[in-house]
């Protein structure tokens, strides 16, 4: 089976192709082709690479996104990348979709009904949603009868306990939808997976701390395979500093500012999303990398930064075990969790008292899916490399080969 995954993203778009026979792999298999778009105001930026390691990179001049992600999909079976012969030879897509609102919980097979559910629920992550039904809509052009799901970046937290998900504010707000959703679901849950795997030996069910650390951050309590907190909330703003995104702020600050007449709710918007987080205080770039190279050119800014972004990120920890009454293992994923040994030596320094200590030579070196803490540690600490789009297409295949497809919740 050819499944075809869309990771669809407000300003990225990527795409994987697997092939899965009739068993599951344990682990994810590389992928036939996979490839990225980078938008750019009227350019895009699309790589592909196929299984045999060839890459094929181009600047493209594009009137829309369906125009670019068209041209992306068309690699798939021409040019020096190509994967298959062609489109008949793609079995499921699978579609990465960031908010499932109250109504979906499971991955579900896309029907007129289902898409417009999804439409529903733009109004929770806007660009991102106008972008997943875009694909979707692509998808069913390309060849109407192809099987579609949809798997929901909210759906492993949707079964956190009520004190966990609902604001402390007017009951109301519950009943009309405004509660903690939490986000980064999907590698969430495929690292507590694959935590489990890799700690065979150790007790069941684990308590487990997954950080995701990417230009998005999320911190979850994971506890038996089940999400019971985590830091994001009704959006993705909410939590941890990241990027560009502010995390958790005190909402009298926009009061205030509203009051002040400095910003309405548009421009609160924009400075929240766009304008905080590291590029917001350190003036020098969102990305880690950045902030560490300007750490070390003496960068005052750039290390304040990267110390409230540690601060901030010990504080989610510490929370998340307590919530679980401690803690088996802490898990770092994403690009900064994965690639960045300062953030991670940094957030586990403070963390001795739980018993948890990182071997700094493994932590400076680590392979992927590996334990970086010392053979003493009470606490482990494990290094997972994101996979999302495998988590998808896995799903995308039980749904196939299942009976009854599961999704929507009464």
């Amino acid at each position: 089976m050819r499944i075809l995954v869309l990771n669809s993203g407000s300003s990225s778009q990527k795409a994987c192709l697997y092939e899965i026979g009739e068993t599951l792999p344990k682990h994810p298999p590389a992928c036939l082709w996979e490839g990225r778009i980078e938008w750019g105001g009227e350019t895009a930026a699309i790589a592909v690479k196929n299984l045999k390691g060839i890459v094929q990179k181009e600047q493209v001049a594009v009137a829309s996104r369906e125009q670019a992600i068209r041209h992306l999909l068309s690699t798939l079976v021409s040019g020096e990348a190509r994967a298959i012969a062609s489109a008949s030879d793609i079995d499921v897509v699978g579609h990465r979709v960031v908010h499932g609102g109250p109504h979906f919980e499971d991955p579900v097979v896309i029907t007129p009904e289902v898409r417009s559910a999804i439409d529903s629920m733009s109004e929770f992550a806007p660009l991102h949603i106008r972008a997943e039904l875009e694909g979707m809509k692509i998808v069913e052009n390309l060849r109407a009868a192809l099987l579609q799901v949809a798997v929901f970046d909210t759906g492993f937290h949707c079964q956190m306990p009520l004190s966990a998900a609902i604001y402390p504010g007017p009951y109301e707000w519950f009943e009309g939808g405004i509660r903690r959703y939490g986000f980064h679901g999907i590698n969430h849950q495929y690292c507590a997976q694959r935590a489990t795997q890799l700690l065979g030996k150790y007790q069941k069910p684990l308590k487990l701390v997954t950080c995701h650390l990417g230009n998005g951050c999320s911190v979850a309590a994971i506890q038996g395979s089940r999400s019971v907190d985590t830091t994001m909330g009704f959006t993705p703003l909410d939590g941890l500093m990241m990027g560009t995104r502010s995390g958790s702020v005190d909402p009298g600050i926009l009061t205030f500012l509203m009051r002040q007449g400095q910003l309405n709710s548009q421009e609160i918007d924009k400075v929240l999303n766009e304008k905080s987080g590291l590029l917001g205080i350190s003036g020098v770039s969102s990305d880690m990398r950045q902030i560490l190279a300007g750490i070390k050119q003496g960068h005052k800014r750039a290390k304040l930064a990267f110390d409230i972004y540690v601060h901030r990120l010990r504080a989610a920890i510490g929370g998340m075990a307590a919530v679980l009454g401690g803690m088996d293992a802490l898990v770092f994923t994403a690009g900064v969790g994965e690639n960045s040994p300062e953030v991670r030596a940094e957030a586990c320094s403070s963390l001795e008292f739980l018993g948890l200590r990182l071997d700094s030579e493994m932590n400076a070196r680590p392979s992927l899916d590996q334990d970086i803490s010392t053979a003493d540690s009470r606490v482990r600490v494990l290094v997972i490399r994101a996979e999302e789009d495998w988590a998808i297409a896995a799903e995308c295949w039980k749904l196939a080969h299942a009976a009854t497809p599961v999704g929507t919740r009464n």
